[in-house]
């Protein structure tokens, strides 16, 4: 991408670099702290869950839930308190031993969890998008992120104990309109400048703003991966569409295949990038393994250590690591 001069913008170069960040940013989900924010605010003017709600009703303790509904009573729920999906259909043998454990649970926890059941056969789109590969399927949801899974019927015993350290790790069983507990950073004032500048498409002003809040609060729950993400459009972009091929052309050159999967990545090609990446690590040796393997964990933290495209790649490192 050509710079352009100080009051003359190039077009040509504007459009560009506007169809680059608007690749990049559905690729890695540039938007997510104000989709977080969003989805908080709507969760924060629901009702909570209620176990006196009729089972499969919306804003019960256990909903059935379809393609339309999913945003509303997983997604924005999910800031409220986790969900557990349980992803099942009416052939699945297995299945009807699971659901019915399940729903006991959620009766038991008093709204402190909601089970959002989805009918595979009915829903096919939510299947593909959460990567259903069996059933019964249960995937945990909290804030917006998958945090946990399971696949296949399990006893009574271990089902209490996934959705009780679910729980515990997530809200500490605090149940909506009770005691206010912790402030999770949402709200967080100071995130305004950064998302604004996001809107805007100034990718240097969002990552100052991401960086002061990060220099007064180190943990800030938000701050550190927005930041990350917006490092990383900023690398692909400077990147630019020519890196994949120059560093096919430079096997051994560690930036250059750095780089590139950087692009990749920003672009969608997350099995891409990771698999560059992987090889990368395999090749070589000394510091020059180090950087690789660095930056290709670096990549796993953004993308969300629950991806199966980050477990299966891990697997990948670990293999060509030892």
């Amino acid at each position: 991408m050509q710079p352009t001069r100080p009051g003359r913008p190039d077009p040509r170069a504007q459009a560009q670099q506007a169809q680059l960040a608007a690749s990049l940013a559905g690729a890695v989900d540039l938007a997510a702290v104000k989709a977080r924010s969003e989805a908080a605010a709507r969760a924060q003017t629901a009702p909570p869950p209620s176990t006196a709600a009729p089972a499969g009703a919306p804003g019960s303790a256990v909903v059935d839930v379809t393609e339309a509904t999913f945003q509303t009573e997983v997604l924005d729920r999910s800031f409220q308190v986790p969900v557990v999906l349980d992803l099942w259909a009416e052939w699945c043998g297995p299945c009807k031993q699971l659901s019915p454990v399940l729903e006991r649970l959620a009766a038991e926890g008093g709204g402190s969890w909601v089970l959002a059941k989805v009918d595979v056969d009915a829903n096919p789109a939510l299947a593909q998008g959460l990567r259903v590969q069996g059933i019964p399927a249960v995937k945990a949801v909290w804030q917006g992120q998958l945090v946990a899974e399971f696949t296949g019927a399990i006893p009574e015993e271990q089902a209490r104990q996934f959705v009780t350290e679910l729980v515990r790790a997530t809200t500490g069983g605090a149940v909506p309109g009770g005691a206010e507990g912790e402030d999770d950073g949402l709200e967080d004032p100071r995130l305004d400048a950064a998302e604004a500048a996001l809107e805007r498409g100034d990718l240097e002003a969002a990552e100052a703003a991401y960086a002061a809040i990060l220099q007064a609060e180190p943990d800030h729950p938000v701050a550190g991966l927005a930041l990350s993400q917006v490092q990383l459009i900023r690398r692909a972009e400077d990147a630019g569409p020519d890196a994949v091929a120059r560093a096919d052309a430079a096997p051994d050159d560690v930036e250059a295949q750095t780089r590139a999967a950087d692009f990749q990545l920003g672009t969608g090609d997350v099995e891409g990038a990771f698999g560059r990446l992987v090889d990368t690590v395999r090749r070589t040796a000394g510091d020059d393994r180090d950087r690789a393997r660095q930056h290709l964990v670096e990549l796993f933290a953004i993308v969300g250590d629950a991806d199966p495209r980050v477990v299966a790649a891990r697997r990948q490192l670990m293999a060509a690591l030892y």
